[in-house]
């Protein structure tokens, strides 16, 4: 059974000269956008394998399959529990119930053989077949007003190809509380950027099952979805990295450290490949870019973060803005008055979906 692997390690450039590269330069030599690192990765990662039959592929892992469950967004053809354990209990147990409640085929191959079937990776002694997700058309979406909401964020990512990365930014998202996802494969004229990696059992597991439950929306016209979003009263924010001169004379888009940024209206943040960041239609297409400061002088060779790692900054950044935000509350409180702790000085828990807890 053939299944999606996965190898980390893309870089987000703090530098900002490799963000700022237009893709053309790189095809123009007959380079893969991100260089030597992207092209690394496996080629099962950034293309369609070979699937069971009836289309189906292997979900891995107790978060993604017992999310994947709840959700009831894949067709489960079966679920496989790792045999020896002879009394199943909490989540293990809810996805047996929850399995046969559905008429799920129940199998309980050995360890060794959910290891093949895997290839080797964590599979916490849980899969299950089922059908594969993929991004819903931005139509499907619904149209959402700045006036319905002024903090309103929706994550827009241009072809990410690292798995790992990609569910890595979802997870992030999802906790703290992004509105929308929505990806591109394609210019504005209808063009492949670059393999892109597909919501994969890989990105599944590397989210802990956030895909599962999140809405990921696509557009083969980034550009254009973004200036409409912009003609409708929406901040479109890109992401850059950290400005020398060379880049800070050259953009006459305003940058700004993302610690720095006030949410003030409904904002879309763009996110661009691990490699050469955001395509130049895609960049102009923004009225500003945020940029991530390092805390100090950074010899050659360490002045990048990864993607998701930048995605996690950036995202705190904004949402600590909204109202009723965890930070806020215990930012204001005293940690001891004269009488003790204040009862007061508890911080609200925010609510999550089941399973995709902090800890």
């Amino acid at each position: 059974m053939a299944l999606l692997s996965a190898v980390g390690g893309a870089t987000w450039h703090c530098c900002g000269r490799l963000l700022t590269r237009p893709f053309s330069q790189a095809s123009g030599r007959g380079e893969r956008p991100g260089g030597e690192e992207l092209s690394r990765l496996l080629l099962d990662d950034l293309a369609p394998t070979p699937r069971p039959a009836g289309g189906l592929e292997l979900l891995f892992g107790l978060s993604p399959c017992l999310l994947a469950l709840r959700a009831a967004r894949r067709r489960v053809a079966r679920l496989l529990l790792q045999a020896g354990r002879s009394r199943l209990q909490g989540e293990r147990a809810e996805l047996l119930r929850a399995a046969e409640a559905r008429d799920i085929p129940v199998l309980r191959p050995s360890r060794r053989k959910l290891d093949v079937l895997c290839r080797y990776q964590v599979h916490q002694g849980v899969c299950m077949e089922v059908s594969p997700l993929r991004p819903r058309p931005w139509a499907e979406a619904g149209e959402a007003r700045p006036g319905d909401d002024p903090q309103q964020l929706w994550l827009v990512l241009e072809g990410l190809q690292d798995p790992r990365n990609l569910g890595a930014v979802l997870r992030s998202a999802h906790f703290l509380g992004v509105d929308k996802v929505i990806t591109s494969r394609r210019n504005r004229h209808g063009l492949p950027l670059f393999p892109v990696c597909p919501l994969s059992p890989v990105v599944s597991k590397a989210s802990a099952g956030a895909m599962e439950v999140m809405d990921v929306f696509s557009t083969d016209d980034l550009a254009g979805f973004l200036q409409a979003k912009a003609r409708q009263g929406w901040l479109v924010a890109g992401t850059v990295g950290c400005p020398g001169p060379e880049i800070s004379l050259s953009s006459e888009i305003p940058i700004t450290n993302c610690l720095e940024f006030l949410w003030d209206r409904p904002t879309l943040l763009v996110l661009g490949n691990e490699g050469s960041g955001l395509s130049r239609e895609v960049q102009a297409s923004c009225q500003l870019l945020l940029s991530i400061r390092p805390g100090r002088q950074l010899p050659p060779g360490l002045e990048s973060l990864n993607v998701s790692v930048a995605a996690g900054i950036l995202l705190h950044s904004i949402c600590s803005q909204r109202t009723g935000f965890p930070v806020e509350g215990k930012r204001e409180q005293p940690l001891q008055g004269p009488q003790g702790p204040s009862a007061s000085s508890e911080v609200p828990r925010v609510a999550q979906h089941p399973g995709l807890s902090s800890g």
